[in-house]
């Protein structure tokens, strides 16, 4: 593992992607299909197909009936699971080496033979009205989310939530729904990522098979999608049932592709990525202003945010834990991190880093985010050694480069009722629990509790 993964690419005459590596550890392998399709491809008024289509993708084929799909993999022993975001929807099948073929043949039936009846599309659409409520309507931190996107973006598609607006779920038609699977679900929008036990030529034979015969579908052509700047700071206080303030802080961020990406991860750690940042010496544990504090920046294709998430402590409210934070922020400006300071914050993003890789799970999903966002798995690999050559200059100008008042966006949650009730302290404990589920945006098939791997390669899911 580790430095020693051979990665090979292939690519197949209808333009199907399939990236591979050994992993002898144990005789499993995993098979994940990464779709080039994600919320940014939706358009205003109907937003959330490609989320949608994450449940669709475990329905009914015209090989197999309601319920198959997973009744097949769940004889294997295996499992599978799926997420969506704004630049992706990916598919997993973790199963015995034995089972290569079927996994293969299974997600070649679900790319090109799903049935889209009525009767499933309403059951599905139902199910992601009600995750809607749940995760956005009912949970304060997965609305915070969702105010702060629309707010910091004025005319980029990252302004719409992943899991759509209710309205959109609600009116989207059984045609738009098949023609969203016939524009973007084909093997020349796809990278089949395989990582695990197998035999490389039985592999290529067996993938042959299953896709060969599969036709390429025009791709619509991706508009040049150019955010304004952003110069002034925006603000939005919201009431909401909880015990105490909540504040949300996006900075405009540059994409994943982009040198200052990692310098800008290695800040976020210092501010608030792990128990010594700043952030949390000096918010919960210093003047216990706060009780959690957290920062992430977003592995996003364009520019995004750097968001900074902070629970106040009782007695403690917004204003106050803004003015910390501005003195903090204006800290780091005047005086840069310390080389120890960097290292350490480098050591964090590395472990984290090689933490998701140590299994066939981990190295596939790394591979495909590579691979679908950036257009090169190879940029993985690159990361240790970028990472290495982050020096504290390079943070302290990334940190006066984007963390500059005029480029944020603020999301503050106060509370709609008075504090120290009992109900208040179950509101605030139930909220807690549901944003460290939800609180990165992400959707995920089945297990909610899944969200980005702080200064890692990837969003996704992991079963």
């Amino acid at each position: 593992m580790g430095r020693r993964m051979t990665v090979r690419r292939y690519r197949m005459p209808n333009g199907l992607r399939l990236i591979c590596s050994l992993d002898r550890e144990a005789p499993i392998v995993a098979v994940q299909t990464w779709f080039g399709v994600g919320s940014r491809h939706e358009r205003p008024g109907a937003t959330g197909l490609a989320h949608l289509f994450e449940h669709l993708m475990f329905g009914q084929t015209e090989a197999l009936g309601p319920g198959e799909f997973d009744r097949l993999v769940e004889r294997t022993g295996g499992e599978s699971n799926a997420a969506t975001w704004v630049d992706w929807t990916h598919y997993r099948l973790t199963v015995p080496t034995r089972d290569l073929a079927l996994a293969l043949n299974l997600e070649a039936q679900r790319m090109s033979q799903l049935v889209l009846a009525e009767a499933p599309i309403e059951a599905e659409r139902e199910v992601v009205m009600n995750e809607r409520r749940e995760r956005v309507e009912d949970d304060v931190d997965g609305s915070l989310d969702e105010q702060l996107m629309a707010l910091a973006f004025e005319r980029h598609p990252y302004r719409w939530p992943t899991i759509g607006k209710m309205d959109d779920i609600k009116r989207v038609t059984i045609d738009e729904i098949r023609e969203f699977y016939r524009t973007w679900y084909a093997p020349n929008n796809a990278c089949l990522v395989v990582v695990g036990d197998f035999d490389e030529a039985q592999l290529l034979s067996l993938t042959s098979a299953a896709y060969g015969e599969l036709p390429a579908a025009p791709l619509p052509e991706e508009p040049a999608l150019v955010e304004p700047a952003q110069t002034l700071q925006r603000m939005i206080r919201l009431p909401k049932p909880i015990a105490t303030h909540r504040l949300l802080v996006g900075f405009k961020a540059p994409s994943l592709s982009h040198p200052d990406w990692l310098p800008l991860d290695i800040a976020a750690t210092i501010l608030a990525g792990c128990s010594s940042a700043r952030l949390q010496r000096r918010l919960v544990i210093r003047e216990e202003a706060a009780s959690s504090v957290d920062a992430q920046l977003t592995p996003f294709r364009d520019p995004s945010l750097l968001r900074i998430a902070i629970t106040c402590a009782r007695g403690h409210d917004a204003d106050e834990v803004m003015r910390i934070l501005d003195e903090e922020l204006a800290a780091l400006h005047l005086d840069p991190p310390s080389v120890a300071e960097v290292e350490k914050a480098k050591a964090v993003a590395e472990t984290d880093l090689w933490s998701t890789l140590v299994d066939v799970d981990g190295k596939a999903e790394a591979l495909g985010h590579h691979q679908t966002v950036l257009g090169d798995f190879r940029t993985l690999m690159d990361r240790t050694r970028a990472l290495a050559q982050v020096t504290p200059a390079d943070v302290a100008r990334v940190v006066h480069t984007y963390l500059q008042p005029g480029q944020r966006t603020v999301v503050i949650a106060e509370p709609s009722e008075p504090e120290d009730t009992d109900e208040d302290d179950a509101d605030d404990t139930d909220g807690d629990t549901d944003a460290d589920a939800d609180a990165d945006g992400a959707v995920v098939k089945g297990d909610p509790q899944h969200g980005p791997r702080r200064g890692a390669h990837s969003p996704g899911a992991r079963a």
